[in-house]
């Protein structure tokens, strides 16, 4: 029989939300902090704006200095970081339950009042600008960020990579990471998840006392629009004298959420179980379909995958090859063959029952640790489902039958974008011949 450990929601008066979850297992006790405050909020002007604040928010307050910091967190053999991806902002911590109270004071005044020092802000700057430029000499990285581009076009927030561009990230300025964090990191956007070897109750007093008194300013938040995506079909090549060719077909795809008449608000969207399994299926691991058909058996593939990612907005579903140059043309028919078969032909009883014992095997492999916990809780509620989507996710796997997929791939994966990336030699031709 599954562990279950207790899970208590509050939300304080202050419109934080906490989510505590007692689990003795280890004297560990881990959180995650997530910010609605991720590089959805950025002015397209300062795009890579949420990741440099994440860079440098551990790099000074108006009390401590870095290497104060650094101290603290490093003299009682703890963890503290922090991130940004697109949807959310997020402080990572965890320590002995001992020092937990104490690490939890530190990431609060992290949060509350960092000073962003002009130094810190410019070797940050320099950082991201080297990773920028770093990304371009990556085939996938370069393939994808042009796919991004391809899927959601050049107003979308969520077509460009989270780190920027060279012209946003090198104007950005310390007055730039005040201003974001002055406008977003307000009580009522956070939501602190904690695991560990503390009652629900001791969990929700230690939250209270670090972030009790912090009171929502006046702000005026202009929450992110998604506007419609590209309704034609684009393809591109990028030459790049590698050794081998990257193949990405992409499809828009559904949302974690119910954003149109199928759905409601708290509710996810009825294509997303779908979308995961068929996600599993074709892509993911050495048993999956592109995995046994493309590399075991025709040898085309140095790599090979598919992705659905979990988004709050419009998200995306990814398929694609690393292979010889050669095998370019043979790689794109084989690709979207593989795909085009979930339209046609329905999958086997056998493959349906093997691809949800996967996905719910390692679904439940991702619930071990505190951090874990932490994380998946945490998230669910930053993105609007509510933490009983642990449950109502794997119910709605196990539901999903073969027709369900078969009308999903019907809806989604008619025509792909595609984008090449390798040799001009190889990669252009393929353009001209591929219907």
């Amino acid at each position: 029989m599954t562990f279950a450990p207790p899970v208590q929601h509050h939300v304080f008066p202050n419109g934080l939300t906490a989510i505590a979850i007692e689990n003795p297992a280890a004297d560990i006790v881990a959180a995650r902090i997530f910010i609605k405050a991720g590089s959805l909020w950025e002015a397209r002007s300062k795009a890579g704006l949420a990741n440099l604040v994440a860079a440098v928010m551990t790099k000074g307050t108006e009390r401590l200095s870095s290497m104060e910091i650094a101290e603290r967190v490093e003299s009682i053999g703890a963890s503290l970081g922090t991130d940004a991806s697109t949807d959310y902002f997020l402080v990572s911590l965890k320590s002995v339950s001992h020092d937990f109270v104490d690490l939890l004071s530190l990431a609060g005044e992290l949060l509350r009042s960092p000073a962003f020092p002009e130094s810190e802000v410019e070797l940050e700057r320099s950082l991201m600008l080297q990773g920028i430029r770093s990304q371009r000499e990556q085939p996938f990285s370069l393939g994808f960020d042009q796919l991004r581009q391809v899927l959601y076009g050049p107003e979308h927030p969520y077509a460009f990579s989270p780190l920027g561009t060279e012209t946003t990230t090198g104007q950005l300025t310390p007055a730039d990471l005040q201003a974001f964090h002055q406008t977003y990191f307000q009580p009522d956007r956070v939501t602190i998840a904690v695991s560990g070897c503390l009652s629900t109750q001791e969990a929700l007093k230690a939250i209270e006392a670090v972030f009790g008194d912090w009171q929502v300013s006046d702000q005026v938040i202009v929450e992110p629009q998604f506007p419609p995506l590209p309704n034609t079909i684009e393809q591109r090549a990028i030459a790049q004298e590698t050794q081998q060719a990257i193949v990405m077909l992409g499809y828009g795809a559904a949302s974690v959420l119910g954003t149109d008449s199928t759905a409601t608000e708290q509710q996810h969207h009825p294509d997303y179980a779908a979308l995961k399994l068929a996600s599993t299926y074709l892509g993911n691991g050495l048993s999956s379909r592109l995995f046994v058909e493309l590399r075991e058996k025709r040898g085309l593939a140095y790599e090979v995958s598919a992705l659905y990612p979990t988004r709050l907005g419009p998200s995306h579903f990814v398929v694609y090859m690393g292979t010889a140059p050669q095998n370019v043309p043979e790689a794109i028919t084989g690709l979207q063959s593989e795909v085009e078969r979930l339209i046609h032909h329905p999958i086997e009883a056998a493959e349906l029952t093997a691809a949800k014992n996967k996905l719910l095997g390692q679904y439940a492999l991702g619930k071990q640790t505190n951090a874990q916990l932490a994380q998946l809780y945490g998230w669910y509620e930053v993105l609007g489902l509510g933490r009983e989507f642990d449950r109502t996710f794997q119910t709605a796997i196990a539901q999903v039958s073969a027709q369900d997929i078969q009308t999903v791939a019907d809806r989604y994966f008619a025509a792909p974008h595609m984008v090449l990336t390798g040799p001009a030699a190889a990669v252009e031709p393929a353009l001209l011949v591929t219907p």
